[in-house]
């Protein structure tokens, strides 16, 4: 998604911003919002039939066919040629660097906290 078209923020950018505003619930709901508005409606995931039919509303109209088909793949895990809601989400976090980094972060403290009442124990 990154460098899509002129003028436009890239995704990376808008994630991070959207998760300190909204919250870790919020964000994962808007996540949510955006994997419904993308899914194919009868099969409940997104294909890049169903993401091509919709990539307007991302401004996403002048990808090409083959980088779309790139895009599922990057998130697809599980081989089926869709992402489903969860593989659309890791997607997306795994896209920020900036919220993998903050979740780095915050995964080391809490480990640094358990190490920490571990000791005492």
């Amino acid at each position: 998604m990154a460098g899509v078209g002129k003028g436009v923020p890239e995704f990376e950018d808008l994630l991070p911003v959207m998760a300190e505003k909204l919250g870790g619930e919020g964000l994962m709901r808007e996540l949510s919002n955006g994997f419904q508005v993308l899914m194919d409606k009868e099969r409940g995931v997104i294909t890049v039939e169903s993401l091509k039919r919709n990539a307007a509303v991302l401004g996403l109209q002048d990808l090409r066919h083959d980088e779309l088909v790139s895009m599922v793949e990057e998130g697809d895990t599980d081989g089926d040629g869709a992402l489903s809601e969860m593989e659309f989400c890791v997607l997306m976090f795994r896209l920020s660097p900036g919220l993998m980094e903050e979740s780095q972060l915050l995964l080391e403290e809490i480990l640094q906290e358990d190490l920490k009442s571990a000791a005492f124990c």
